[in-house]
């Protein structure tokens, strides 16, 4: 009996360590059409390493983008109290996200979003590592990888995610990229 207790308790630990993990211990989802990875017929993570220091902050990510692309015009900066993802600060999660306009996507088709939406150009949020902003973009990818309608180009570059929107052609989320 008291074996059979050791061995039911020993399994019960072992599967709360297995359901409290982080989504960085989790496989790779596939990624959708639309994201980096996909467009270059790369890996699930379209990291990318970078000659310069990437952004301490989402805001400083954002100057570096409206600098190199006279398009994106900065949008919302996320607080604490304003995310509607309740992410901003908690562990292994965003520590500064801002939002920004691309005014090559057309008016009519972002009518009705809310002026924080990814789709009016995207966001930038940027995390403690890269791990957690790559963990970040695989969830991402793999929650809209059935629904079109939600679809982004990710990209992560250190501890920086930079989220594009899908009304944005391959190649001009490619310049996005490439100026962050």
């Amino acid at each position: 009996m008291r074996r059979t207790t050791l061995t039911l308790t020993a399994g019960l630990l072992a599967a709360t360590a297995a359901c409290s993990s982080s989504t960085t211990d989790r496989p790779a989802a596939p990624t959708p059409t639309l994201t980096a990875a996909a467009q270059t017929g790369g890996a699930a993570s379209p990291a990318q390493p970078s000659a310069a220091a990437p952004a301490a902050d989402a805001s400083a990510a954002l100057a570096k983008l409206t600098a190199a692309v006279k398009t994106v015009k900065a949008g919302v900066t996320v607080t604490a109290e304003s995310d509607p993802n309740h992410l901003l600060g908690r562990p292994g999660q965003y520590t500064s996200k801002i939002t920004f306009s691309d005014s090559r996507i057309k008016a009519a088709d972002v009518e009705g979003e809310k002026e924080d939406s990814v789709n009016r150009g995207g966001a930038i949020e940027v995390f403690a590592s890269e791990a957690d902003a790559k963990a970040r973009s695989e969830y991402i990818q793999g929650i809209v990888k059935g629904m079109p309608a939600l679809m982004e180009y990710d990209y992560v570059r250190g501890p920086v995610l930079v989220r594009v929107s899908r009304l944005l052609t391959p190649d001009q989320a490619k310049a996005l990229q490439a100026a962050v």
